[in-house]
């Protein structure tokens, strides 16, 4: 069989991204060597790790059955009423070696006893219940740990560690093709101003794979500004990266030649600054959520009221994801004339 060996050192955040992503082989158990851990994959998937500049050996690994971990779940809290065991999510989120899962109310009094059976059967230091989704300004999470104490870890995506404390800073997970395409820009000598900064997830990808000069990270939220910093440092960008901490449209900046807007719903209102401070010519990505019978009338109303007619060209229109029925969240790519 194909292990991937993952140095102890990297173990945390590399084996919850195999798993999360399918390349770990769910049916067999990932052995533990003195100074690696050796992990087995999926057949056809070793493309990917070996892209992730992992070293693949032919071994034997143990294994668990056929099992899936949800059917293994199931089987752990086969002592819970039937309605509450009905209800267990069978779909969950890796934040490093955080999981995060959506529980039921009903789910309440047995809340510690699942989220340890999550965590036995997961492989997972921490698990926490989402239980109001994200709001607020700030988009801060409503987020509990069921098992464990420590919410903080780093989750490795697209060769980029984006490290943040799950009870106090979302993770965007529908975003990460978005995050891949920000990484294959050619963005070579350009200034970058990403005003909705965030941890840093699309500042990051440009600042380290796309030859950019200099990307100006803006963000508002005390929480997410700090993981921002942690997460430049982490990622060896501090040359390229500036993080600002405050509104973004107290920002004096001229002449940029990308400007980033991965905000929605309220974005159209930061237009005019993004206006002030792009250059002719210029690339403006901008993120908002519209009815999917009419985002292509709503973007150019939008466009037009801030650039004129004639002001602008859309070079690409993409679907991000489903946002609710019949709306998605989009991402326009705008050159600004």
């Amino acid at each position: 069989m194909k292990l991937a060996k993952v140095p102890n050192e990297e173990a945390s955040e590399t084996i919850p991204f195999l798993i999360s992503e399918g390349i770990a082989d769910p049916g067999a158990k990932i052995c533990k060597g003195t100074d690696a851990r050796f992990v087995p994959i999926c057949e056809g998937r070793e493309p990917d790790v070996i892209r992730m500049g992992l070293m693949i050996i032919d071994g034997e690994a143990f294994k668990r059955g056929t099992k899936s971990p949800q059917n293994r779940i199931t089987e752990r809290l086969a002592h819970l009423p039937d309605g509450v065991r009905k209800e267990l999510p069978m779909r969950w989120e890796f934040i490093g070696d955080v999981v995060i899962l959506r529980l039921h109310d009903n789910a309440a009094p047995y809340r510690t006893e699942i989220g340890e059976a999550y965590a036995k059967e997961l492989n997972s230091r921490t698990v926490c219940a989402d239980i109001g989704g994200v709001s607020g300004e700030f988009r801060q999470p409503a987020t509990e740990i069921l098992y464990g104490n420590n919410a903080e870890s780093v989750r490795l995506e697209n060769g980029i560690r984006y490290k943040l404390d799950a009870t106090k800073v979302m993770f965007a997970s529908g975003n990460t093709d978005e995050r891949h395409r920000m990484r294959e820009l050619d963005c070579k000598n350009e200034t970058v101003v990403d005003m909705f900064a965030g941890i840093g997830y699309f500042a990051l990808p440009i600042a380290k794979f796309t030859g950019a000069k200099k990307v100006i990270a803006c963000e508002k939220n005390p929480d997410s500004f700090h993981y921002l910093c942690e997460n430049i440092r982490i990622n060896d960008v501090e040359d390229i990266v500036t993080p600002i901490l405050g509104d973004n449209r107290d920002l004096k900046i001229e002449g940029a030649d990308r400007v980033i807007m991965g905000y929605v719903q309220r974005t159209s209102e930061f237009l005019e600054k993004a206006k002030e401070m792009i250059r002719s010519g210029g690339t403006i990505h901008y993120h908002d959520t519209f009815y999917v019978t009419e985002y292509r009338k709503r973007t150019d109303e939008i466009l037009s009221h801030v650039f004129g007619h004639a002001g602008y060209k859309i070079s690409e229109i993409r679907e991000v994801k489903s946002f609710a029925p019949s709306v998605s969240h989009y991402v326009v790519d705008v050159i600004v004339l």
